[in-house]
């Protein structure tokens, strides 16, 4: 098992308190009105929590496989509720990082079932690390696009569906990145951030979370 280094807890009590009255100046220093960089710093604090929460409590190799599979499962049932159930219809960008939540538990679900050694584990790190990386550059241009002004926000387009059927998939991959008007739609929030912040931070963690597995035996 692999051991951390200890931290004395006063030290992360300070941590947290200084961490969070500097968001709260920055918040008062931008004003009230959302912007790129408190979405971002928002963003960086829930980053380095969730990692550091997996990491802390990442079991041994293959549990952590499976475990990280019913998360994505848990992430695409979350997404079709809030299609199905709160009517919110993905927009392409969206559509998209479903693709790579399912592709990343897809790897852990193959992981889990192979159960491998410290080369295996390598080779589905490298398989999550290429995936993520995918899906972090998808989240953060769909962050991006719902930090632009009304005037500047890109015309609604094609559905994703649509497109795969009629379009090369480098001019899909060219439009989609592009952006449309309702990708900069922001119908749900949680704790100041929009689902494509919420996917970035999941895709950080699970690749950190697989890259520990390496060496997890």
């Amino acid at each position: 098992m692999m051991k951390y280094a200890a931290i004395p807890w006063p030290w992360v009590g300070l941590g947290l308190t200084l961490a969070l009255v500097a968001q709260e100046l920055l918040f008062t220093w931008l004003g009230a009105n959302p912007s790129l960089a408190q979405t971002s710093y928002r963003m960086l604090v829930m980053t380095i929590g969730a990692t550091s929460l997996a990491l802390i409590i990442l079991p041994q190799r293959r549990p952590a496989y499976l475990l990280g599979f019913l998360v994505c499962a848990g992430l695409m049932a979350w997404a079709l509720w809030l299609q199905y159930g709160l009517g919110l219809d993905p927009c392409p960008l969206c559509a998209l990082q479903r693709m790579v939540t399912i592709a990343i538990g897809v790897v852990f679900l193959v992981a889990g079932l192979h159960n491998p050694g410290r080369v295996g584990a390598t080779v589905y790190a490298g398989l999550v690390v290429l995936v993520g990386g995918f899906g972090i550059a998808t989240a953060a241009r769909h962050v991006w696009i719902q930090s632009l002004p009304a005037g500047e926000v890109p015309t609604c387009g094609m559905g994703l569906n649509y497109m795969l059927e009629t379009l090369p998939l480098t001019d899909v991959l060219t439009r989609v990145f592009k952006g449309s008007g309702e990708c900069a739609e922001t119908a749900w929030m949680f704790l100041g951030l929009a689902i494509p912040s919420w996917t970035f931070v999941f895709y950080v963690a699970m690749i950190a979370a697989a890259i520990v597995l390496i060496r997890r035996d």
